[in-house]
């Protein structure tokens, strides 16, 4: 069985729709439905069975999962409020269930490949965005408890105490299908949308961090290709070794394009599925002055070095993907 947390998220319900693709659904989702309009991503979704996440980590502590046998673990699950305050809950959730889940991995001799986040870079400029401890300087508590859980695996891979894969993406601007049920925390591409459905105008902040209006940058990734990236590391599918001996993939690397695009061309892109718009440059708020990301830029040596050469697809084309039939989807 393969094990998806967060299987009712945003990135997760892609995968799951994605190992559909390759004829699996001998699938555990974990999730928590107190968002119910997360049930919306799992639909013409196939899947063996379900666990509220607080039943999981119950069945975790006291080892009455019931799972004879675990081909891997995709643990997307977490607390992704970039704005909550409550540390506590964001450790206990994002750092300390993920530790949980390592362990577990550990005794199935599953591989784990989980979710990091490149909200560890902070303010990080351009050139300074490799998985290094100089670059690390996470602005808020989720930030913090992704690395947190970076540092741990890290400190075990160096101690040589991880005999699986163990590979943690730190995921940069995902956007695609399946991320309505997330309200203000789903992407620009979403929030643009809707302005261009709703006004025929995009509204873009003016010049801010040294760049034009519009012209700040970001690391825009296709969420199939974050899903398609987790199956490589698994080796599932298309993705499993010819020979049949299953490598082992370890580290904590960057999941993104590498190439960094601005909002103007977002803007642009969107234009190309819902018609002509008007753009808006709006004052660049004061409050977010000092933990607003100017520019993101995921540098992919590491992904490089461990194997990973799968590539991206261009903007103009996941856009195109995400939004099909000219609506935005539930």
């Amino acid at each position: 069985m393969y094990i998806v947390t967060g299987g009712a998220g945003f990135i997760g319900s892609n995968l799951i729709h994605e190992l559909n693709r390759e004829g699996i659904s001998d699938i555990l989702v974990v999730d928590n439905f107190a968002t119910t309009a997360k049930l919306f991503n799992l639909h013409g979704a196939r899947f063996a069975d379900y666990m509220d996440k607080y039943e999981f980590r119950r069945a975790l502590a006291v080892g009455s999962l019931g799972i004879s046998r675990v081909q891997a673990i995709f643990h997307q699950g977490a607390c992704s409020n970039t704005l909550l305050d409550d540390g506590v809950y964001m450790m206990d959730n994002n750092f300390t269930c993920s530790r949980e889940i390592l362990d577990y991995a550990i005794q199935q001799q599953a591989p784990l490949i989980y979710a990091s986040s490149a909200a560890v870079y902070g303010l990080s400029g351009p050139g300074h965005f490799s998985p290094t401890d100089e670059n690390e300087k996470p602005l808020n508590i989720y930030g913090f408890s992704k690395l947190a859980f970076d540092h741990h695996v890290r400190h075990r891979m160096e101690r040589g105490d991880l005999p699986i894969s163990v590979v943690g993406l730190r995921y940069f601007n995902v956007y695609g299908p399946r991320e309505t049920h997330k309200g203000r925390m789903a992407s620009v591409i979403h929030h643009f949308s809707k302005q261009i459905k709703d006004t025929r105008t995009v509204r873009l902040f003016e010049g801010s961090g040294g760049y034009g209006n519009g012209e700040q940058r970001r690391d825009f990734v296709f969420v199939r290709d974050l899903a398609r990236m987790n199956m490589f590391f698994a080796q599932i599918g298309p993705y499993a070794p010819a020979s049949g001996a299953a490598r082992t993939f370890q580290g904590v690397v960057n999941a993104g394009t590498g190439h960094a695009r601005t909002f103007n061309e977002v803007a642009r892109a969107l234009m190309g599925v819902w018609g002509e718009a008007r753009i808006e440059y709006v004052p660049f708020p004061a409050d977010l002055a000092a933990r607003y990301q100017h520019f993101t830029e995921a540098e992919l040596t590491g992904l490089r070095a461990i194997g990973c050469n799968l590539p991206f697809t261009p903007l103009e084309t996941g856009v195109r993907e995400t939004f099909p039939s000219g609506t935005i989807p539930a």
